[in-house]
């Protein structure tokens, strides 16, 4: 009897752009909210700390906005890094 691997269904490269493009968005969107709403608490408590009204502008350009790039240009890395090894690991040698 054969106790070999089983081929796998062939790697769609046509594929995989669109899924890194994806998780890239999906993972620089979740940075964006997610620092946007810590520098909107950070922003409101040092206000209320200063006695101050807020500038909630700030948590958009100088916090959120540089955040969401950082944080999109390293889920970019890492999903073509996650795609290749993906790929090596399907192909035989």
């Amino acid at each position: 009897m054969l106790s070999g691997k089983v081929p796998s269904a062939p790697v769609r490269w046509f594929l995989a752009p669109l899924r890194v493009i994806l998780v890239t968005f999906l993972l620089a969107l979740l940075s964006f909210a997610v620092c946007l709403l810590l520098g909107i608490l950070g922003l409101v408590v040092t206000a209320a700390v200063r006695g101050t009204q807020p500038n909630l502008t700030i948590a958009y350009r100088e916090i959120a906005f540089p955040a969401a790039i950082l944080g999109g240009a390293a889920a970019l890395v890492v999903a073509i890094v996650m795609e290749v090894r993906h790929h090596r690991q399907e192909t035989p040698l």
